[in-house]
């Protein structure tokens, strides 16, 4: 199992906490430090199941100064992540074939 996580983040906090409270074993991968490659971030989408933008973190401001209005591909889109690791929504957790982006955190307990 494995929680990609932003140690700044309030609710990567939480989800680490239910892990941790699971007693399962677990990876913590901190991707502001250690960013994903596309193909990874395209995995994860897939295990997901939901299109690229639905990761996005819109609210942010790279994203509103570089990339909201224009008319993305989901290559283009997964490449911004990629580049702006800020852009991604957190936390995701993934237990073996499926995965889930922990907001709100509870909804980690539905994939262990």
């Amino acid at each position: 199992m494995k929680i990609y996580y932003n140690p700044r983040c309030g609710k990567s906090r939480e989800g680490l906490a239910i892990l941790q409270e699971s007693k399962l074993p677990f990876e913590i991968i901190n991707y502001i430090e250690t960013p994903l490659s596309k193909d990874e971030l395209t995995e994860i989408i897939k295990l997901l199941g939901i299109p690229p933008i639905d990761l996005v973190r819109k609210n942010e401001a790279i994203w509103k100064e570089n990339y909201k209005g224009k008319n993305l591909s989901d290559s283009e889109i997964i490449m911004a992540m990629v580049k702006n690791p800020k852009l991604i929504e957190r936390p995701i957790v993934i237990n073996n074939d499926k995965a889930v982006i922990g907001r709100p955190p509870e909804l980690i307990k539905s994939i262990l």
